[in-house]
């Protein structure tokens, strides 16, 4: 079953998402998890801000695998998805991030990104082994005044509704509370 897991920042929706693997992994010892974190660490809070992650993840669940994944999700999702193996993909946001508006360079133009957002819903769609997918919901707030901003937060949106399409579970994160959007 995969679930699109939403929410504000620190909302809880990363521990959520750990949670959903740690409950998995206690229901039989062959059984995995993995974490495809997409975040780069652009500056030196980015980097402490991963560390603590990381350390964070350990203590709390520690069987689960880490893979760093910035930029091939769906070819990821392909790679490590297996029955036995939740995924639990944190974040989309970063992902969205990189891939459109990076750090350094060019991002994507828009064909080129509507066809990376097809191949992960495929690739999710595809995946024979649970995928949780964690992303930030940034559009309660006001309309962002730049163009490049709105294009963000409309690109996040349309990502999330295609997403959510391809979950049987939708959960929305507000104040460390689960509130359940969508269940099959």
């Amino acid at each position: 079953m995969h679930e699109l897991i939403l929410g504000g920042q620190k909302s809880g929706k990363s521990r959520c998402a750990e949670q959903r693997a740690a409950d998995w992994l206690e229901r039989g010892q062959t059984r995995e998890a993995a974490l495809i974190a997409t975040a780069l660490p652009g500056d030196g809070e980015m980097h402490e801000r991963i560390a603590r992650h990381q350390a964070d993840r350990q203590r709390r669940v520690p069987r689960l695998a880490t893979y760093e994944v910035p930029y091939a999700l769906p070819q990821a999702l392909r790679e490590y998805s297996s029955p036995r193996r939740l995924l639990v993909v944190d974040c989309l946001t970063l992902w969205l991030t990189q891939l459109r508006m990076p750090m350094s360079g060019p991002g994507l133009g828009e064909a080129a990104w509507l066809a990376r957002q097809a191949a992960l819903c495929d690739a999710l769609r595809a995946a024979p082994g649970p995928v949780v997918l964690v992303s930030n919901e940034i559009s309660f707030g006001l309309a962002p005044m730049g163009r490049e901003a709105r294009r963000f937060v409309d690109a996040l949106g349309v990502l999330h509704q295609r997403v959510a399409a391809a979950c049987e579970r939708v959960t929305l994160m507000v104040a460390g509370i689960e509130m359940p959007v969508k269940r099959p």
